[in-house]
Parts: C-alpha cells; structure tokens; sequence
C-alpha cells in the first residue's frame, strides 16, 4: 500500500504525515527541530521551505522501511531459498554475546561484502536468532520488483547511490538515519560499500558511518556498539563474472531478468558460508578516546579504519584459501601428497598465530583438503588429470584471479608476515641494521595502506617482531647479513611473493608507466586503460610473475598512493623527478620480492 502511495501525485511528496507512513516518517515531520533544519537547508541552497519540505517527506517516504510480521517470515524464506547451495555455519559464541548486548544497546552490524547473497546470511533470521529486528542500508540498485515491496516491509532501506547534487536527499537520509539511532533500532550495512573484486576486505565507505557518528554526538543515550561481521563462502557462483570486472569488463547493471538469472545460478551446491562476528567497537567510547586524543580530523576515518581492522581478524582461513595458496604458490599440476606438503607449513603457522580456521577444520587433513580440491575442480578454477600414475591438480586455463580471489580470503592474516621477511631481507642485503631495518618495515606498511589495513604503530612493531620470531627464533633485525640470510633459508614458511607479488608489481606497472606520462592533465580513464593493455604485454613477457597483477582493481589504489604522495599534481616542477624515484622505488621492491621468490624455490 505504501509503494502505491508514492506513486500517486501530490501524495508522496505530502508534507504532512499520512496513515501509510512508517512511525519515524510521522515522527520527523511533525518535529520542530527536523522542521527548523528543512528552513536552513532552504535559505542555504536558495529555495521556499515548502519546496524543500515537500522534496524531503517525498524522500522519506522513498527510502523508509517497517517490520511486519508476515513479511519478514516471507524474506526469511525468501533468503533461505537464495542460499540453497551452502550449509550455513554461525559463531554461536559470538551470537550468544550479541543477544545480551541487543537488550541494552542498539547494534550496529556492518559487514564484508563477498556477495549479493550477503543479504540473506544472517539479516532475514536475526528474529529467529533471538536479537531484535534490523533495518538493512543497501543500494536503490537492487530496489527491483517484485521484490522490493516485501523487501522494505522487512527493513530494507534503498539508499540512491549518486546523490552529490541533491543536498535534500543528503539531509534527509542524516535525519533518518539519526532517528533510528535514536529510537535504538539495529542498522546493517557494508562498511566496503560494494563487492569485493579481489576477495580482500576493500577500505571502507565513511558515509553512512559519518551519519551514525553524528547522531551519537547529538544526544546522550545508551552506547552504539559497531558489530563487524565477517561473511566467507566456500566458493561464489559470482567469482568469474566479477573478476572479469576487474580485467576492465564492463559491470552488467541489475534488473528483474538479471536478478531471476542470478537467483536461478544459486541452485548449484557450493558448499559452506561462515558468519564470524568481531569484538563489537563502543562507539561513544571511541569518540571520546579521540576526543581525549584532541584529534581534530578523519575521526570517522580513524573509527572506520578500526572497525576494517577487526573485521579482517574475524574473517577466517576457509580450506579453499588454504588449496589456492597451495596452487599458486606451485604454479604446476601437484599431488594430493604435495598439496598437503604445501599447506602444512601455513596450518602450522595459523596454529602458532592463533588466526581462526573456518568451521574449525583440519587443515593438514587429507580428506578435508580433497574436498576443497574436487570443489574447485566442479567450479572450473582447477583441473584434474587421472590418468597417469596418479592423480595431479592444477589451476585451470584462464583461472589464475579466480583462484587468487579465494587465496585473499587469507591474505590478511599474512600481509605483516610478508613485510617482515621483506625487512629481514633487507638486513640481509645491506647490513643496514635494527634502526634502519625498521625504517624499511614502515616504509612498506605506507606503501601499502591503500591496499591492506594495518594496526597502529606501536602494535604493527610488536605484530612484526612475532613474525620475525615465527621466521627463525635466531634472526634479529640486528643481525649480520649472513644471519640473516640463513634465518630466511631456515623458515618454514615464505609468503612474500605469494601475499604481496601481484599487488606490488601492479603498483610497479602503474608507477613506470606513469613515469613516462608527459601530459600536463592527467586523465584517470584513459592511463587506466594503457595499465591493462600494457599489464597484458608484460604478462605475456613474464615482466610480471601472473596476469593476476593486471587488474582495476590493484592499479586504482596504487593511483591512489600516487595522488596522496602528490604524484597526480602537475604544479611540481620536479613532478617528473619524484615519478621516476616513485618508479625505482617499486622496481627495488618488486626485485626483492623475487629474491623471497628464489630463497622459496631453492629450499
């Protein structure tokens, strides 16, 4: 009934409350301070208060969603049937946690985004799981029919995905949003914002978190705990399409025939999908420590940071990760025997770090890991051949970022093990000593900030020195470069060039090329597009060690450092100087990566 009303001249843009509105809609037009902030918005951008009153009920009326008790049933069955192809796997602990927390505080669940199933893995069944309903944040992308309408009386909220000139709509989706907050309803949304292209966690979106941090500094009330919540799937039915996005593939836009076509691939089995939850973040709390700190900016920034840093702990190793290590690591056919020779240094390291196993499987057990081996094999990532003295498996034609898409499932537990064999390496080459040894882990924490999230300082020195400790009890920072090389040889373990090969030679290509850029307006669309066409080259060169570092989806953050060194700014008369250091400066890196590469090998 509602969707008709908005579709009915004059009613949807109604300034006056109406039956069919939700509460918060009822309740924000008949608020003086709601009504007071419509005339400053007015005078600021030169229109009637009317005018603007009419344009931002008409929104409300778009974006507000209910619960009702019927239709909630029907998306949770609705969801159940998107997700037939997996057995769903909840941290029952964390769940347990949650639901005394639910009683007293509102709770803020913000999610990684692997998937448009994401939807459905824990949101429909939060009744059933005994915490109180949600109001889900997704975008108007989605808002399709015939789904929509039971999808809004079930807490969906549509949310415009372009709305820089429309201040109203802006203002409005604040107002709403702190009206939530403040009636103590639970929220839910991707702190990612989209998809991931490359299986890693992708930096956070600050806006709709900018207006719940808002609201909370508006007025007193009971804590607003931020929920990260880790979504990990055995395997995605949309693995292929989105990697072919970040070959610079163009995007297919959603409508009802392609929602019917995306709903019908899921009957397939696909194995599981792991809902992990992290240590909910006091937000209140927070602020008030960076208050105390008298941090002036990127306050939410720092809060979204902290929120991406604890999702990335709670999402765990699934055994598909452990076997596209394995893969790629090889980069040939392997054994069954020599899969599991592979992935027991890696189980034995998890075990050693603590980092979580999804569903608590046994890695190094062979039945588990041939599961995952057939697994990939029905879903085209690898192939299997039969028919020699035994069985070998290799990655398939083609599927080289298909099956680096499930090995980042895993990479951040690995990143700050890759910085501190790169570090020790260096102390290995140059003898340069404890102080600059870590001068050289800073500098590739920097480097790689756009790309992976880091903890502060002071905790990524200590998360450096366990690792160095994992490499070889005997090697020191301090140590003779003699030393140090043989700690290196010793490790059980290399992952360098597996973690951080594809991302730094992809910020390579994206340096020398620009590098050589002599425009004096640098034009993002078309240098994107010479980074693949040039990444296909020194792919098919072997400049590159795999295709999977011809990507959109690593050449923009490698841009985006570049922006932030000042690089994209042609005010600086020394611009092409400071390129080609930025140049050298990869280059240097990308060489060492391949000396872990060859220590790897020669072991």
């Amino acid at each position: 009934m509602r969707r008709l009303v908005q579709r009915i001249p004059g009613l949807a843009g109604s300034d006056r409350p109406l039956p069919t509105d939700p509460v918060e809609v009822r309740t924000l037009l008949e608020d003086e301070r709601f009504l007071d902030s419509v005339g400053q918005l007015a005078r600021r951008v030169g229109r009637s208060h009317e005018e603007v009153l009419r344009e931002s009920a008409g929104y409300l009326r778009e974006m507000a969603a209910t619960h009702t008790e019927r239709s909630g049933e029907l998306w949770q069955q609705f969801g159940k049937w998107m997700l037939r192809g997996y057995d769903s796997l909840f941290d029952e602990e964390g769940l347990s946690r949650l639901r005394q927390l639910d009683r007293k505080h509102t709770l803020v669940f913000l999610i990684s985004h692997r998937s448009y199933l994401d939807g459905w893995t824990m949101g429909p069944g939060l009744a059933s799981l005994g915490i109180s309903p949600c109001f889900f944040l997704g975008g108007s992308n989605l808002d399709l029919f015939p789904i929509n309408t039971l999808a809004a009386n079930s807490g969906v909220v549509y949310i415009r995905r372009q709305t820089e000139d429309l201040p109203a709509y802006r203002f409005t989706l604040r107002s709403y949003i702190a009206e939530l907050v403040r009636t103590r309803q639970n929220l839910w949304w991707s702190i990612e914002g989209g998809r991931t292209r490359t299986g890693k966690l992708r930096p956070p979106r600050y806006g709709l978190l900018r207006y719940v941090v808002d609201a909370v500094q508006s007025f007193d009330g009971p804590e607003v705990l931020l929920v990260p919540v880790s979504n990990v799937y055995d395997q995605l039915q949309e693995v292929q399409l989105v990697t072919a996005e970040a070959k610079g593939g163009e995007k297919r836009a959603e409508s009802p025939l392609w929602f019917f076509q995306y709903a019908f691939n899921q009957r397939r089995r696909m194995g599981r999908v792991y809902v992990d939850f992290a240590e909910p973040l006091p937000l209140r709390e927070r602020l008030a420590e960076l208050a105390a700190e008298e941090t002036t900016g990127h306050v939410v920034e720092r809060v979204a940071l902290d929120v991406s840093h604890r999702l990335n702990r709670a999402t765990p190793v699934t055994p598909t990760a452990a076997v596209c290590v394995a893969m790629l690591a090889a980069d040939r056919a392997l054994s069954l025997q020599e899969v599991l020779a592979t992935v027991a240094p890696l189980a034995d390291y998890l075990g050693r770090r603590g980092w979580p196993v999804a569903g608590a499987a046994t890695l190094t057990d062979a039945m588990t890991i041939r599961r995952a081996l057939q697994d990939l094999v029905a879903s085209g990532v690898l192939t299997c051949y039969s028919a020699g003295e035994e069985t070998v498996w290799g990655v398939g034609p083609e599927q080289h970022l298909n099956a680096a898409f499930y090995r980042n499932g895993a990479i951040h537990f690995l990143v700050v093990r890759a910085i501190a064999e790169l570090t020790l390496l260096a102390v290995a080459q140059g003898g340069c000593g404890a102080e600059g040894a870590w001068e050289h882990a800073h500098r590739l924490r920097d480097l790689l900030k756009f790309d992976f999230f880091f903890p502060a300082r002071g905790e990524f020195r200590t998360e450096v020195e366990a690792e160095l400790a994992l490499i070889d009890p005997d090697a020191s920072l301090d140590a003779e470069p003699a030393e140090a090389r043989r700690g290196l040889q010793r490790a059980p373990l290399l992952v360098a060039h597996l973690v951080l090969r594809p991302y730094l030679e992809a910020y390579w290509l994206v340096a020398t090329l620009l590098a050589a850029e002599d425009d004096e307006t640098f034009d993002e669309p078309r240098f994107l597009a010479d980074c693949l066409r040039v990444g296909r080259q020194w792919a098919l060169q072997r400049r590159l060690a795999s295709a999977e570092s011809v990507s959109l989806e690593m050449f923009r953050p490698a841009l985006m450092l570049a922006r932030h060194r000042g690089l994209l700014s042609a005010d600086d008369p020394l611009l092409a100087k400071h390129r080609a250091e930025f140049a050298e400066e990869l280059a240097t890196i990308t060489t060492a990566i391949r000396d872990i590469a060859e220590t790897h090998r020669d072991r």
